[in-house]
């Protein structure tokens, strides 16, 4: 179910959107002030709380939106996805009231594609419902986010399969009822062909939380683990897809998703710049409003530009995606959206902090935790500099080297030509 976008909402579909504007701003972003992690799903105080929210969303037909109406969701294409994130952006917990919480989403995404019935049967619809969460595990200490260096083993012993190594940074361990391993299954296969994924009950033995991880300095919102498989024995239906395709499963999740974890990065850079905006006008110093100083108008005017020029790269690439329906056709526009990502909320963060001066730099505001978030963007998924590699090989397939000592645009050549083709005038220099 797609949908063009030339700068104008169809009537229906803007109704939705106000409506979960206003749904978001009083219902959805209270909640980060009096519960915990938005992942906690069987703490009483969150089923209390969130659960009749989901279910108004379920009532408006907003639920899981990115998945198709067999998996219970309305099938939304990429564009209108990425108005909606746009705001549920905005609430810590607005991910996981609208059934799009990463890594869920993505995990039920690739469950739904190469999951067999009973591996549907047992996890994906649970997951669906939001009764649980899941894990994915696959970076590790010593290779980062490149699967080629992957060390994490899974070894076939009789009818099992044995996982061996160590994951950092495996998303929601602590609260997951599943993890999705990556794991080397083929060691002398070509690299990319090495790793396969397996489903991991976390209640499986051998399984090790060494220590939960929180970015920067805050030490409550540590949803990430270093975690430890010693001996860890699943059966061998446990895998998930072939053997060996670990790598093409991970990028069936990882493209729809970039685009989301954009839109919402984008709602957060937004509401840093409408709390700088409302700052520098209130704030008033012996000459008048911050607003009227000529530096400060520098930076209002700057993160303005930067909003609207990375939300016309983002909506074109949503609407590439929805118009070609084939993800490595939108490599390009998706790796660079990636990379804009991290800098836009750097930016607007760091300019609202230092606009809020000692208090913006205090935890009595969101901007330091915006400014990490920021850094952590430019790592996950793969770094920025690989996502500009690709846009930079993307953009270069399409240039031809020139033949000769000059270019072909080269002004005296170019001159020659002209004057061979019309004659020199007297007008010319």
């Amino acid at each position: 179910m797609t949908m063009a976008w030339d700068f104008e909402t169809p009537a229906e579909f803007q109704a939705k959107l106000d409506w979960m504007k206003a749904f978001v701003r009083d219902e959805v972003e209270p909640l980060q002030f009096v519960l915990g992690s938005p992942y906690d799903v069987a703490n009483p105080d969150n089923v209390a709380l969130v659960r009749p929210l989901q279910a108004r969303v379920r009532e408006q037909g907003l639920w899981a939106c990115h998945l198709g109406p067999e998996l219970g969701g309305p099938g939304f294409g990429q564009v209108k996805l990425a108005l909606m994130n746009e705001i549920i952006g905005r609430a810590m917990f607005g991910p996981i009231v609208f059934g799009v919480q990463a890594p869920d989403s993505g995990n039920a995404e690739i469950l739904a594609h190469f999951g067999t019935d009973e591996q549907k049967q047992r996890y994906l619809q649970p997951l669906l419902d939001n009764e649980i969460v899941s894990c994915f595990s696959m970076t590790e200490l010593s290779g980062g986010a490149d699967p080629t260096l992957f060390t994490t083993t899974a070894v076939r012993d009789g009818d099992d399969w044995v996982i061996d190594g160590e994951k950092w940074f495996s998303s929601n361990a602590r609260y997951a009822s599943f993890y999705i391993v990556m794991a080397v299954t083929e060691p002398d296969a070509p690299p990319h062909s090495r790793m396969s994924m397996l489903i991991v009950p976390a209640e499986t033995p051998g399984i090790e939380i060494v220590r939960d991880i929180a970015y920067g300095i805050d030490p409550e919102h540590h949803s990430h683990a270093y975690v430890r498989y010693s001996g860890v024995r699943v059966p061998a239906d446990a895998l998930l897809g072939s053997r060996g395709a670990a790598f093409e499963i991970a990028q069936v999740r990882l493209g729809g998703g970039r685009v989301h974890h954009a839109m919402r990065t984008l709602a957060q850079a937004q509401k840093a710049f409408d709390m700088m905006c409302t700052r520098v006008v209130s704030r008033l110093t012996r000459d008048g409003r911050l607003a009227d100083r000529q530096m400060v108008q520098e930076k209002i005017a700057d993160s303005w530009i930067e909003i609207e020029q990375f939300r016309l790269l983002l909506m074109r690439t949503a609407w590439r995606i929805d118009r070609y329906n084939d993800y490595k056709r939108v490599r390009k526009d998706i790796a660079a959206v990636k990379a804009a990502m991290p800098k836009l909320l750097h930016d607007i963060a760091s300019r609202a902090l230092h606009l809020h001066g000692a208090l913006g730099l205090s935890n009595e505001m969101p901007f330091t935790e915006q400014v990490i978030a920021s850094y952590m963007l430019g790592l996950a998924d793969g770094p920025t500099e690989v996502h500009k590699v690709t846009v930079a090989r993307q953009v270069l397939r399409d240039y031809q080297p020139d033949p000769g000592t000059f270019p072909a645009y080269h002004l005296p050549e170019l001159r020659a030509q002209a004057e061979r083709r019309f004659g020199r005038t007297g007008d010319a220099g």
